[in-house]
């Protein structure tokens, strides 16, 4: 990696970051004001990496101020260490963009992955996933662990429609959504059973998963991909 004094100011880049700034943070953009919890900037990574890809820039206030970094360096260089507990390994791109002002912001374009799920992996080896879900990227639940998992394989997907699925219809034209505790309480199935079910559902894209924190959302896809 060069030496900070090297790199090069370049007005249509600090532009352009700039406007970028100004979109805010979304389903694709988060900001970081500095990397003094590495673990969280990546965390933000898997769940881009997880999800649709994005860019996640260091330097900036949520505030959409650009402050830049004094030493990006040693930012990169804690943020390169933690990506080390990664699995599999995130492929991404990182970029000092210098504000010309003896600060700089680090870039970094992260796409949607191939390999997904990937994991943060702890000292004692325990694993999390994380997905992005508008601005905020948030622990997937095993069902979206599972699906994540099994959409890389792309192969067709069957299930039965019996009683059960009959009755999740019936609930979901009703009330919109069904989260998975819900549909155990109506279906009186045991858990592994009502959460292979919603699975295979909504991998044979009739139902649509909205990933939450509290309990995922499940409602009829009418069509549309998930």
């Amino acid at each position: 990696m060069k030496p900070q004094e090297s790199f090069i100011f370049h007005p249509k880049q600090v532009q352009e970051l700039r406007d970028l700034v100004s979109k805010g943070e979304g389903t694709t953009l988060e900001f970081k004001r500095k990397a003094a919890y590495p673990e969280k900037i990546v965390r933000e990574m898997i769940a881009f990496s997880n999800t649709s890809g994005g860019t996640l820039l260091v330097g900036i206030g949520d505030d959409g101020s650009i402050p830049g970094l004094k030493f990006p360096e040693g930012e990169s260089h804690v943020i390169q260490a933690a990506l080390k507990r990664v699995r599999p390994a995130l492929q991404l791109e990182e970029e000092f963009i210098p504000l010309g002002n003896t600060r700089s912001v680090l870039r970094y374009i992260i796409s949607e992955s191939k390999t997904k799920p990937h994991y943060l992996v702890s000292e004692n080896q325990s694993k999390e996933c994380f997905v992005r879900v508008e601005d905020k990227s948030i622990k997937a639940s095993r069902e979206v662990r599972e699906i994540i998992r099994r959409r890389q394989h792309g192969k067709d997907i069957r299930f039965r429609y019996g009683d059960d699925e009959k009755l999740l219809m019936k609930y979901l034209d009703e009330n919109k959504t069904i989260t998975l505790k819900e549909f155990i309480s109506i279906s009186r199935l045991k858990r592994f059973y009502a959460s292979r079910k919603l699975i295979l559902l909504v991998l044979a894209n009739v139902l649509r998963i909205m990933p939450h924190e509290k309990g995922d959302q499940y409602l009829l896809n009418f069509g549309k991909n998930s």
